[in-house]
């Protein structure tokens, strides 16, 4: 008779503990989720301004340089070949043999970051081969089609000047096309003649990228007038 009451007990006990282990889960998860939230809400606030108010940084890769040199073949390697002294491996388009003198087409990109203040973080890339040719004017027309100079009409910011005992310099600060701007020392002369004025022409090199030739750098190369 006492298997039964003792039964009842043990059935009672399972109610219980499985209602323990309801809210204990419920509780986890609330918890768990909690967490979760919390994590994107940080996650989302770092990716604009700090919490604290901080500033913001654009970040951008942009085309830079080109240039043309001369390299050896070293080692081909299956459609591959090595290019000395420095072992860059390009593809073998033009069926070099080890030993074979050919010219190279290198690039070189720039990272920009830019603040809310508008100044700019620029860190350069190293050199890195792209395309190989058998004579060096074919290199160079290769890339005279993405790096070309052009004369075109430009904002000016504003013209300065700067002091330090009895010494003076003249500045002035140009807005590019790419949206950048750029500060250039000029002469006395150049002050006197630009500084009334709201644009001024100049000569800019665009340097476009090899896969997306809409995408280019624009790069101050000199006062067009």
């Amino acid at each position: 008779m006492s298997r039964p009451a003792m039964n009842s007990r043990y059935g009672s006990g399972k109610k219980r503990s499985r209602v323990m282990i309801g809210i204990f889960s419920a509780l986890a998860l609330l918890l768990v989720f909690g967490l979760i939230g919390a994590c994107s809400d940080k996650k989302n606030t770092s990716g604009g301004a700090t919490a604290s108010g901080g500033a913001t940084t654009e970040s951008s890769v942009v085309p830079w340089d080109y240039k043309v040199e001369q390299a050896k073949v070293g080692d081909l390697i299956g459609g591959d070949m090595t290019l000395l002294p420095n072992n860059d491996m390009l593809p073998n388009d033009g069926n070099f043999a080890t030993g074979d003198q050919v010219w190279v087409l290198s690039f070189m990109t720039a990272e920009m970051k830019t603040g809310d203040d508008g100044k700019n973080d620029v860190k350069l890339s190293g050199w890195t081969p792209l395309k190989t040719f058998k004579t060096e004017s074919a290199a160079k027309t290769d890339m005279s089609q993405l790096k070309t100079e052009i004369q075109t009409e430009v904002d000016l910011i504003g013209v300065y000047k700067t002091q330090y005992g009895d010494k003076h310099r003249d500045f002035a600060v140009v807005s590019m096309p790419s949206g950048h701007k750029v500060k250039q020392p000029i002469s006395d002369e150049r002050y006197t003649a630009i500084k009334d004025k709201k644009r001024v022409k100049i000569v800019l090199e665009e340097v476009h990228d090899f896969s997306n030739y809409d995408l280019a750098m624009s790069k101050f190369r000199g006062w067009a007038e």
